[in-house]
């Protein structure tokens, strides 16, 4: 099977994003599918370039057996649009952002991360930035049902 390139994407890039990257690596890793994905994160906001992720994203990753402590906040460039096949949206608003930075040919790679999630009850990934932990645990739940969700549509050949 050919590498399938994920970017995750969220407002600033160092929590929603970033999480997601590393929550899908594990979760690839677990079915064995590592080597037949290339996953990265990237915001559309420039406040946190070149910062790790948030403490609290990172410890409630690690938490979960994801070190996404490596990881640094960058923006999502004119490039990401060839280069990844799937670039998914924390949220409408910044699904909205790509949609308009997309190239015509390739609006058809974006899609809300929630999107992969049959059932959801939410369309969204919602910002645990202002919050306390519990968002953060919140939105690691929701991650790795989204992760599910790609590995299941990978498999089955949906994307």
């Amino acid at each position: 099977m050919a590498v399938f390139r994920v970017l995750f994407v969220c407002l600033g890039n160092i929590c929603r994003s970033p999480m997601a990257e590393g929550v899908l690596r594990n979760e690839a890793a677990k079915a064995g599918a590592t080597d037949t994905f290339e996953i990265e994160s990237a915001g559309t906001g420039s406040w946190h370039i070149g910062n790790p992720p948030d403490p609290r994203a990172q410890a409630a990753a690690l938490e979960r057996g994801a070190d996404i402590s490596a990881l640094r906040g960058r923006l999502v460039d004119e490039e990401d649009f060839e280069r990844f096949d799937l670039i998914a949206a924390m949220d409408r608003a910044n699904y909205a952002v790509l949609k308009r930075m997309a190239p015509k040919d390739q609006v058809h790679k974006l899609r809300l991360a929630m999107s992969f999630v049959d059932g959801a009850r939410v369309d969204e990934v919602p910002d645990p930035y202002f919050g306390e932990g519990a968002g953060f645990e919140h939105v690691l739940d929701l991650l790795g049902d989204v992760a599910q969700g790609i590995l299941a549509a990978r498999r089955e050949g949906r994307i």
